[in-house]
């Protein structure tokens, strides 16, 4: 089998198993609607690709394997070619869950902070000597810009999302369980469905390692009786963490402590950990900061994925330790219908409270094949707004943004560009 097409493959999971077969010297072939910074790479690592509509001629004669991406619908044209000539077709999790049974794979779950604490735990093995191949949801600078690592060892570390129980495909020898929350409520029913589903997933475990958040109450009480490795901010090494860390905020102290315990569960000396995790300098639109400016007026950018109350809760706290007293701007785009509406209080209450003197909310970005018309009818940017009831939250579209940030900044102020969906573009525009 060396030829394999990939549908979706721009997507940042889907991408880095790509780059996973190419470094194994397999022909690589795939499709995306849009091209980006991600199908680029893959073309400079040799993947023929195809941007625009999906279609059936986009699947080579001869491929041997198809593997396609959660989002991509059955009725997808490229997904009915390859069932009309018979080749194996995967998902993206089963064929990472193919890959998980030949390595001694780490595991790193929960509803936040898996990129983050993924990416830590990579440098601290790659720091020791361990030489991991790592598959991330974001991009590393330590690994050239891009989400994937290939390892000569027998380490796999991967980021294993929770999303349509994609991880229980997964076969680990250790996982780490950042928390768990009410997420993706487009396809889990609620809290309950979402522990039931967490607990099926830590018992696929067979005589591994469970690293866990003591802090976290959901994920505490899920592993009890499961004699976990637990971490806590209440480790005295938190303090020493947050003197050494580049990254600032209390959940990337406890993002820190997880990568610490995998270390030393692995054996790892505590040196040679504080020393990679001093080094980290953060992933791609996890609080990533760079510089903008109109004129001679200069502004600090701060580019965040952000998408879900917790998160953004987290990232304007720790902007504001970081910043002090200076001007604080939030520019976020809500990230899909329906977890706005199933989160809609907690994103009022967050924004209510969130320490910063200025907030714009855009309109919500809509996931394509994840919503619905009725909930799309009940819920908007603008009633969010309405019901923050806070004068210095104002919604606004997109394509004003830019140049009403032009007008009224007066230079100094950070401003922090938030969301899971395109609002990215306008980072890059600033």
């Amino acid at each position: 089998m060396n030829k394999i097409h990939f549908i979706g493959i721009g997507g940042i999971g889907v991408s880095a198993l790509a780059q996973y077969y190419l470094s194994e010297k397999y022909k690589v072939s795939g499709s995306d609607l849009v091209a980006s910074e991600i199908t680029e790479l893959l073309k400079r690592k040799g993947a023929n690709l195809k941007i625009g509509k999906h279609n059936a001629k986009n699947v080579p004669k001869d491929v041997k394997r198809v593997i396609f991406s959660p989002a991509v619908l059955e009725s997808n044209p490229e997904m009915l070619k390859a069932r009309e000539i018979g080749v194996e077709i995967l998902s993206y999790p089963q064929a990472l869950g193919e890959l998980t049974k030949k390595y001694n794979t780490i595991a790193v779950s929960g509803s936040h902070g898996k990129s983050t604490t993924t990416s830590m735990i990579s440098l601290i093995l790659t720091e020791a000597g361990l030489d991991p191949t790592v598959i991330v949801g974001t991009k590393l600078k330590q690994f050239g810009n891009t989400n994937f690592r290939k390892g000569k060892s027998n380490y796999l570390l991967i980021e294993a999302d929770e999303w349509n129980a994609s991880f229980l495909n997964y076969h680990p020898k250790m996982i780490v369980l950042t928390n768990i929350e009410r997420e993706h409520l487009d396809f889990y029913k609620d809290l309950d469905d979402i522990l039931k589903t967490f607990k099926k997933y830590v018992s696929l475990l067979d005589k591994g390692t469970i690293i866990a958040n003591k802090d976290d109450f959901n994920v505490s009480e899920l592993v009890k009786d499961l004699k976990p490795v637990f971490y806590s901010l209440e480790q005295p090494e938190a303090d020493f963490l947050k003197k050494i860390l580049n990254v600032p905020g209390q959940h990337n102290i406890s993002n820190a402590l997880a990568a610490l315990s995998v270390a030393r569960s692995l054996n790892i000396p505590d040196e040679v950990s504080f020393k990679a995790l001093a080094d980290y300098k953060g992933a791609w639109r996890r609080f990533e900061v760079r510089g903008f400016r109109f004129g001679k007026k200069r502004f600090t950018l701060v580019s965040d994925y952000g998408h879900h109350p917790t998160e953004i809760q987290a990232t304007l706290k720790a902007a504001r330790e970081k910043f002090g007293n200076k001007k604080i701007w939030c520019i976020f785009q809500p990230h899909q219908y329906l977890r706005t509406f199933h989160l809609f209080d907690d994103f009022l209450r967050v924004f209510r409270m969130a320490p910063v003197d200025k907030i714009i909310i855009t309109d919500i970005y809509s996931v394509a094949g994840r919503e619905t018309k009725e909930i799309k009818s009940k819920v908007s940017s603008k009633d969010m707004v309405e019901r923050i009831i806070r004068p210095n939250v104002e919604y606004m579209k997109m394509g004003n943004i830019k140049e009403y940030l032009k007008k009224n900044l007066k230079g100094g102020e950070v401003v922090i560009i938030m969301g899971a969906g395109d609002i990215y573009e306008l980072s890059k525009k600033l």
